[in-house]
């Protein structure tokens, strides 16, 4: 098994124990998966093929689709809505 896609793997995993975190603590780490996600995505494209690549990038799409929604609804100056999860409390 070739190195992007056992970091690839070991990704899945961090996403998915990201995922079983409340939502106040899944903002560091799910940023942080955000951002190093379209490199190891190019590095699968480019040891193993663009197919790859594609189910990929489908997978990053559908694991972030709402990160993604509202960081692409705040770049167009679009209103975007925050998670009452996310508000601070008022007591």
């Amino acid at each position: 098994m070739s190195a992007p896609l056992i970091l690839g793997a070991l990704w899945v995993i961090a996403a998915a124990v990201t995922a079983m975190l409340p939502m106040r603590r899944q903002y560091v780490p799910g940023l942080s998966l955000l951002i190093c996600a379209p490199p190891l995505i190019g590095w699968i494209g480019w040891q193993h093929g663009y197919l790859w690549m594609l189910f990929g990038l489908f997978a990053l799409l559908s694991m972030f689709r709402r990160p993604l929604l509202f960081f692409a609804r705040r770049a167009l100056g679009l209103p975007v809505t925050i998670p009452t999860d996310f508000e601070k409390d008022s007591a």
